[in-house]
C-alpha cells in the first residue's frame, strides 16, 4: 500500500527527543519522511545533529502529506522565524490533513489561533497563557492530546505524542497500540510479547 509521506519540520534547536519515536516507527510502517525547513540550508538541533532540509514550507502542499510534525524548539519562543511552520499547520487543518505539534510548537500554534477552538496541551497552562490566546479554557492536562486532527503534547511526554499519531494515522490500534506504549512507556515486558505475537500474525 503506497502512503503519502510525513513531513517533519527542522529548524535551529529542535528538540531531537521529541519526535525520534513517532517518526522511527512512521519509518518503519512505512512512511517515507520529509523534512522540512525555512530554506535549504542545514539546521542543527539542541543535541547536535546537523539535518538537511529536503523542502520549504511553500513546497509542501497538503493534499501530498498525510501529516505534519512540528518539534519543539528554543526558536518558537525567542522570534516570530517560525511563523511560516504555523502558518503551515494552519493550511493542513483546513484541508483536514493531521498535524501534531509538541512543546514550544503548540505555543506557536497558540499564537497562530490555532488552538482556541481545539482541545489540546502543552507543557503547561501558564507557558501557553503567556502567548495571550484565546484557547486557555480548552487545555486539558493530559500527556496528549487528539482533537480532530489536531495532536498536542508537553515536552516530556514523546511516547504518548507518538502514540496520537499512530492512533490517527491507524499505524496500530488497540490492544497493540497499548502495548506498543506500556513497552515503551512503563517498560513492561508484558508487552513486548503482546508486539511480537501481532507481528507474527
Amino acid at each position: 500500500m503506497t502512503r503519502k509521506p510525513v513531513h517533519l519540520a527542522v529548524y535551529d534547536s529542535l528538540a531531537d527527543w521529541e519526535t525520534g519515536y513517532a517518526t522511527a516507527y512512521l519509518a518503519r510502517a512505512g512512511y517515507r519522511v520529509l523534512t522540512v525547513g525555512a530554506g535549504r540550508e542545514p539546521v542543527m538541533s539542541i543535541g547536535g545533529l546537523r539535518i538537511q532540509p529536503e523542502l520549504t514550507p511553500a513546497e509542501v502542499r497538503p493534499e501530498d502529506s498525510s501529516l505534519l510534525i512540528l518539534p519543539g524548539a528554543a526558536l518558537w519562543d525567542a522570534t516570530d522565524e517560525l511563523a511560516p511552520f504555523a502558518r503551515t499547520a494552519r493550511a493542513f487543518l483546513d484541508a483536514g490533513v493531521p498535524v501534531a505539534a509538541i512543546c514550544g510548537a503548540t505555543a506557536g500554534l497558540a499564537r497562530e489561533g490555532l488552538l482556541d477552538d481545539r482541545a489540546h496541551t502543552s507543557a503547561s497552562p501558564y507557558y501557553l497563557a503567556a502567548t495571550d490566546y484565546g484557547g486557555i479554557g480548552r487545555y486539558v492536562d493530559a500527556d496528549a492530546v487528539t482533537d480532530g486532527h489536531l495532536i498536542t503534547a508537553g515536552p516530556t511526554e514523546p511516547v504518548a505524542f507518538a502514540r496520537e499519531i499512530f492512533r490517527l494515522l491507524g499505524v496500530y490500534e488497540g490492544e497493540v497500540l497499548d502495548a506498543w506504549y506500556r513497552l515503551y512507556h512503563d517498560s513492561d515486558v508484558e508487552a513486548y510479547f503482546v508486539l511480537q505475537q501481532a507481528a507474527a500474525r
